[in-house]
């Protein structure tokens, strides 16, 4: 079983920046693929950005590539979110995901474990 826990959302106006983290603990093998995926109101479950346990491999929305950077600290157990030039679409409750697998995935039905949530809002 693996607990996870967000935390740095909060709100910034458009062009700022937030860092989220993801917190692991309970049982968090290392081998665990670990996903970023966010929820606006109204809205499904999309996916933002994945790693593999390793983080060597990472996959990205097209709308957040070259602004949003994922990456983990194994040694941690904690799983970043680095997201820059924020746009008012961005607003939405972030979740981080794991899955019991190497290799990162866009697919939210992959993910076995999910967090709280933390609330990002971007103001215009």
């Amino acid at each position: 079983q693996v607990q996870l826990v967000e935390s740095g959302g909060g709100l910034v106006q458009a062009g700022g920046s937030l860092r989220l983290s993801c917190a692991a603990s309970g049982r968090p093998d290392s081998w665990y693929a670990m996903g970023w995926f966010r929820q606006a109101p109204g809205k499904e479950r999309e996916f933002v950005a994945a790693i593999s346990y390793s983080g060597g491999s990472t996959l990205y929305l097209d709308s957040v590539k070259g602004r949003f950077t994922i990456s983990r600290d194994n040694a941690k157990n904690m799983v970043y979110l680095q997201m820059n030039s924020l746009k008012p679409e961005d607003t939405a409750v972030y979740y981080c995901g794991a899955r019991r697998d190497r290799g990162a995935s866009r697919n939210r039905d992959a993910y076995s474990y999910w967090g709280q949530g933390t609330q990002v809002t971007v103001s215009s």
